[in-house]
């Protein structure tokens, strides 16, 4: 889940799992796998930033996978 605001100063926290793409028109439009589309006040860099720090974030709290060894 990630942080961004609307055009109108809303807040708004989103599923970062349903961004389908990021459109850089003279607003940043944000299109979801529901069909919805969000147009937020964040550069698609910025949208892109958050969402790396967030999955960074979860990453860290999981154990890495474990090692698979492969027969020499």
């Amino acid at each position: 889940m990630i942080h961004v605001t609307r055009l109108n100063q809303a807040p708004m926290i989103l599923n970062s799992d349903l961004i389908e793409h990021i459109e850089m028109t003279p607003d940043t439009v944000i299109a979801l796998t529901n069909g919805q589309s969000v147009r937020v006040r964040e550069t698609a860099d910025e949208v892109l930033n958050r969402i790396i720090d967030f999955r960074r974030s979860i990453q860290g709290h999981f154990p890495p996978p474990p090692e698979t060894s492969k027969p020499v």
